[in-house]
């Protein structure tokens, strides 16, 4: 019967006889592979756990951005445990209809129990797992009785039953709190962007059974790339590889992947676009006034990467990595940040005499850090340790709408007089560095209108080749 079928569950099922994924495939998350290696030790060897009187967990809640293998750990989960595994997303369970939801999750849980042990996987849980009773247009009953269903199905009467229910979202600070607390979501785990030895054994992963050339140097690619999820460095190696086939090689060369870093990063090279003489002199001054600021200053990272090619949506782009991971922010380090974003726009004002549109992001990068610096971080000497403004978050929107000011209008001028004196002292120690080094900064203009892009061994080069103003 087509109009009964509406009530049943939309899960697929993947027997455990023969697994695709195995721990094996997923790199750069030992914590949370041994967190996750526990469940499939629950469901092979439940008597061990029963034995000493444990409590096989109902439910495991990974968490962490889009792209760092939250589904992939689920699908190596059940493949390690060899048992059956039910998979669906949040957003399958509601549909036109009053009722099917909850429907659903009963069939799905019906389904499961005649599998035991199994697993049943449920992506993007957010899209059904929102608090209750909030939002700007009332509640979502359908949504919500779903949601009660699944919180009975985890911890109602039946509880004898060896089903571990793993979920996953990116946004764990909008579920209901009913369905986080132990009996239901035992478990949190954290799956999180890979640091540097984690980016290099997913590189590992990604490029085994390619055709990778002798020239490339995975652990400086690794290095190059902090910030980057598991599914960044996939689409990385991917376009490396496609850029190979593009030009006939044979092998997946240095070249490649660097292009391909900076592709996934940055946007294509538009070189097809047409950019006059007087723009281009100017495009090279400003990416020079960065370089040159980053390179002098003690607080800033090393220049990667100049270019004056325009990529994605902006007309040319000077990289600068950290030589490490690094987890914390100095207030020195935001200050030099802050008089590198400046160096471009200075660096037209000093050549020129006049200022141009190609630095209104730069503007807004410092005008956002430098009030975080007063009113996040508690780094204004005048103001002192303390945070100013609530932000409000709908937890239905899942989205900053305002903040709450919760100071006076007096401090609120003090702020404001605080942000521009920070911005004033670091647009004050960009100009400095910059007249005092002309030269050098003539020399990296002309060389980017000559080459159009310099590499951080040719800018060091240039560098040393060009003396200090005294």
């Amino acid at each position: 019967n087509q109009a009964m079928s509406f009530g049943r569950s939309r899960a697929r099922l993947l027997t455990g006889d023969t697994p695709t994924v195995t721990f094996g495939d997923v790199a750069g998350v030992e914590e949370a592979k041994q967190e996750l290696s526990e469940v499939v030790e629950f469901l092979k060897e439940p008597e061990k756990f029963i034995a000493l009187g444990a409590r096989i967990p109902k439910g495991v809640l990974m968490v962490g951005p889009p792209g760092c293998g939250k589904t992939l750990m689920a699908r190596a989960v059940a493949g390690e445990a060899g048992v059956p595994f039910f998979s669906i997303s949040g957003s399958e369970f509601v549909e036109m209809f009053v009722g099917v939801g909850a429907s659903r999750v009963r069939d799905l849980f019906e389904q499961a129990k005649k599998h035991s042990p199994c697993i049943i996987f449920v992506d993007e849980i957010d899209a059904v797992g929102r608090q209750r009773g909030a939002g700007l247009g009332g509640s979502h009953d359908e949504r919500e009785q779903t949601l009660n269903q699944i919180l009975v199905e985890m911890d109602g009467f039946d509880t004898d039953t060896n089903v571990i229910v793993v979920a996953a979202t990116n946004r764990p600070d909008i579920l209901d709190p009913a369905l986080l607390r132990p009996g239901r979501f035992d478990r949190r785990v954290v799956i999180d962007r890979p640091d540097m030895n984690g980016r290099r054994a997913i590189l590992d992963t990604h490029t085994r059974g390619k055709p990778i050339a002798a020239d490339v140097d995975l652990d400086l690619l690794a290095k190059q790339t902090p910030g980057f999820s598991g599914a960044d460095l996939e689409n990385l190696v991917n376009e490396g590889a496609i850029l190979a086939a593009r030009r006939n090689g044979r092998t997946i060369t240095g070249a490649d992947l660097d292009e391909a870093t900076d592709k996934v990063r940055y946007g294509p090279e538009r070189r097809s676009r047409v950019i006059g003489a007087k723009e281009l002199e100017i495009t090279a001054y400003h990416e020079a006034g960065h370089a040159l600021v980053v390179y002098l200053l003690p607080d800033c990272d090393p220049v990667h990467k100049i270019t004056i090619i325009p990529r994605g949506l902006s007309g040319g782009m000077t990289s600068f990595l950290p030589d490490e991971d690094r987890y914390l922010q100095s207030r020195s380090r935001f200050k030099a940040s802050l008089a590198a974003a400046l160096g471009g726009r200075l660096a037209e004002d000093l050549v020129f005499g006049d200022i141009s549109t190609g630095a209104s992001s730069d503007l807004e990068f410092v005008t956002r850090t430098a009030r975080e610096m007063v009113t996040r971080y508690g780094m204004s000497e005048r103001l002192g340790p303390i945070t100013f403004g609530q932000k409000n978050e709908l937890v239905f929107l899942g989205r900053e709408l305002s903040e709450q000011r919760n100071y006076s209008e007096a401090v609120a001028r003090q702020i404001d007089q605080e942000v521009r004196r920070i911005v004033g002292d670091a647009y004050e120690r960009a100009r400095e560095t910059l007249a005092q080094n002309m030269d050098k900064l003539h020399a990296i203009a002309r060389a980017l209108m000559e080459v159009e892009t310099l590499d951080r061994s040719a800018f060091e080069a240039l560098m040393e080749a060009t003396p200090t103003a005294a």
